[in-house]
């Protein structure tokens, strides 16, 4: 039998799966929205992709070392950010990758296996 996942070192957050509502990151289970960073995942205040401004985005912007794509799940479907969110995060150096959230927590795992300085931000499914 082949082993399908990616070796990702044991002190990094890797998310496991989502549930209606949640997400599970390193075998825990989180109610709402969250950022997952390489070494730690946080609740998120954000409730819609629409609202979303730079300062949700806090947390990503101040990890070290520094994050270079941001993966934002924008809930259950697939949703557009205001053009003026996504340069003032490339400014920053950020490049945002917009997908549904399911489509990052597989997306994420990927990355981070490959060595990629990844984040990802997800609104629940």
């Amino acid at each position: 039998m082949a082993d399908i996942m990616p070796m990702i070192p044991s002190d990094r957050q890797v998310i496991d799966g989502y549930g209606p509502g949640q997400f599970c990151i390193s075998g825990q289970w989180r109610v709402g929205a969250v950022i997952v960073l390489p070494d730690r995942t946080l609740a998120w205040e954000a409730t819609d992709v629409a609202s979303l401004s730079v300062g949700d985005f806090a947390p990503v912007l101040a990890a070290e070392p520094k994050v270079e794509i941001l993966l934002l799940g924008t809930g259950g479907t697939m949703r557009m950010i205001p053009k003026a969110l996504r340069l003032a995060l490339r400014e920053q150096g950020i490049v945002v990758e917009l997908m549904d959230s399911r489509a990052v927590c597989r997306t994420y795992n990927v990355l981070l296996a490959e060595g990629r300085r990844v984040a990802a931000a997800m609104l629940p499914v």
